[in-house]
């Protein structure tokens, strides 16, 4: 089995990292953008806001119907994946071609949210089948490249068209390669499980199985920070570049590298955990983070290169232990429905997300920037609790083959 698992795992990797960076860039296509929306459709802070929660709404949405039906666990993950790769990118071309209002615009990122529901869970899952050692760092180089993908918008927009629909059609057609990648070149591994037949109570399974509770727990304050961050982050950094009479064209490509830095927080982070343990990198990661949340705020209207070298820590550790969660739910869960379980944990957590998203714009106009960030580190603080609860379980021997 081992040779067999090595034998393609790496070429899968690969592949499937690449459809998932191209799929992804559907996720802030419209939040990319938004200056020029907030120009053309005159929009509030509120509404542009909307550009982003909706598409989370949307994915919530998603995972939930996908989850109540077993759906990534009782037909075929791999087409799954490319249809609603290639449906992503056809909402979002709607998005650039036909949106000329606020209210239909917030529709549009609702069903791309949807889409995307049946992209990330499932490809999480494909790439569990192929690696049974050294899973955290295939995860990890997963999220890493869905990270960039998520960040590829801004750098788009700063390289890409003065017309904001072209880029948002650019975008489009990076996703549907994704789609078609993902359906010609990638195939379940050696380590996938029968399609299972349907069980709802698989939903509620989920939060019985301690460990994977408590994984989720974990999960979740780090969800609660996240987006937040990879929101209102670069909203932060146009303002301050702004005030220090920067062209808007590097507040841009500042953001891309911020978000982007994410990528190699997740590669080493896997790297790590597969080493030293699942629990201590989560920690870790979530400390520095959390410590993040407080400090950057401070250096609103700073030095630039000052701000975006703390932004950029912030932005390498706040996803870095993205995959881990998802790594401990694949090893303490039922195999059988590995994807249900996955599908349950990003619904969870991303439904959390919009409640952070939309506070921060609330506390900056309170507190201004200097401490709006802050509101985030109860997040990371309270994961931390979980994950080090979890490694003082006996079943957290089952992760990373021992090196909880």
């Amino acid at each position: 089995m081992e040779a067999v698992e090595g034998a393609g795992r790496w070429r899968a990797l690969a592949l499937l990292g690449a459809a998932e960076l191209l799929a992804m860039s559907l996720w802030f296509s419209a939040s990319a953008v938004a200056p020029a929306l907030r120009a053309e459709w005159q929009l509030s802070e509120s509404q542009t806001s909307w550009l982003t929660l909706a598409v989370q709404l949307g994915f919530v949405a998603g995972t939930l119907l996908s989850a109540l039906s077993n759906l990534p666990d009782i037909i075929s993950t791999r087409r799954l994946f490319a249809v609603a790769a290639i449906a992503g990118a056809s909402v979002n071309a709607c998005f650039g071609l036909f949106a000329h209002s606020f209210g239909f615009g917030v529709a549009l990122r609702f069903l791309t949210g949807m889409c995307l529901a049946g992209v990330y869970p499932p490809g999480m899952k494909i790439m569990a089948t192929w690696f049974r050692r050294g899973r955290g760092t295939a995860l990890g180089v997963l999220v890493g490249a869905l990270t960039l993908g998520k960040a590829s918008p801004y750098l788009v927009n700063a390289v890409g068209s003065a017309d904001w629909r072209a880029n948002v059609l650019f975008v489009s057609a990076l996703a549907t390669i994704g789609g078609l990648v993902a359906l010609v070149f990638v195939g379940d591994g050696p380590h996938a499980t029968a399609a299972a037949k349907f069980d709802a109570q698989q939903v509620t399974r989920v939060f019985r199985n301690r460990g994977v509770r408590l994984a989720n727990f974990g999960y979740f304050g780090h969800m609660w920070e996240l987006y937040a961050m990879w929101t209102w982050a670069p909203v932060m950094i146009r303002a301050s570049l702004a005030a220090n009479g920067e062209p808007p064209s590097l507040a841009e490509a500042a953001s891309f590298l911020v978000i982007g830095a994410g990528a190699i927080g997740c590669v080493a982070a896997g790297l790590l955990a597969d080493r030293v343990g699942r629990t201590v990198v989560t920690s870790a990661a979530m400390t520095l983070s959390g410590a993040c949340c407080l400090v950057v705020g401070f250096l609103f209207g700073a030095h630039p290169a000052l701000l975006l070298a703390v932004a950029a820590i912030w932005g390498a550790s706040v996803v870095a232990d993205s995959a881990q969660f998802s790594a401990c739910v694949t090893e303490l869960g039922d195999p059988r429905y590995m994807g249900t379980a996955l599908t349950v944990q990003t619904c969870c957590g991303f439904l959390l997300t919009t409640v952070s998203i939309q506070l921060i714009p609330l506390l900056v106009n309170a507190v201004g920037w200097r401490y709006a960030f802050a509101a985030l580190a109860p997040g990371p603080a309270l994961g931390v609790l979980s994950m080090l609860a979890l490694r003082r379980l006996p079943e957290s021997l089952k992760i990373a083959h021992g090196k909880r």
